[in-house]
C-alpha cells in the first residue's frame, strides 16, 4: 500500500468520525421542548407548594367559630324546651 492510499483512508475515517460527532451534538428539538416544559412545570409546582405552605387557612378559623356558635344555640334551645316542659309539668 502506498502512503497516499493510507492518507485517503485516514481522511475518510476522520470525516466519518466528525459526522457522527455532529449528529450526536444536534439535539432533538422534541426532546428540548419537553425538557423546557418539564422545567417550567417543576418551577410552577414548587411555587404553588410554597404559596400553600405560607398562606394561612382562613376558612378553618371561620368553620370553627360558626360550629361553636351553632352548637351553643342548639343546646340552649333544647334546654329552654326542657325547662318549658318541666314548668308545664310542675303547673299540672
Amino acid at each position: 500500500m502506498s502512503i497516499s492510499k493510507i492518507d485517503d483512508l485516514a481522511g475518510k475515517l476522520t470525516d466519518l468520525v466528525k459526522k457522527e460527532e455532529e449528529q450526536k451534538k444536534k439535539a432533538n428539538p422534541i426532546l428540548v421542548a419537553l425538557a423546557v416544559v418539564g422545567v417550567i412545570v417543576l418551577i410552577a409546582g414548587i411555587a404553588y407548594a410554597v404559596y400553600r405552605y405560607f398562606t394561612p387557612d382562613y376558612l378553618e378559623d371561620f368553620d370553627d367559630d360558626f360550629d361553636d356558635d351553632f352548637d351553643d344555640d342548639f343546646f340552649e334551645d333544647e334546654e329552654k324546651k326542657d325547662d318549658a316542659k318541666e314548668d308545664k309539668a310542675d303547673e299540672e
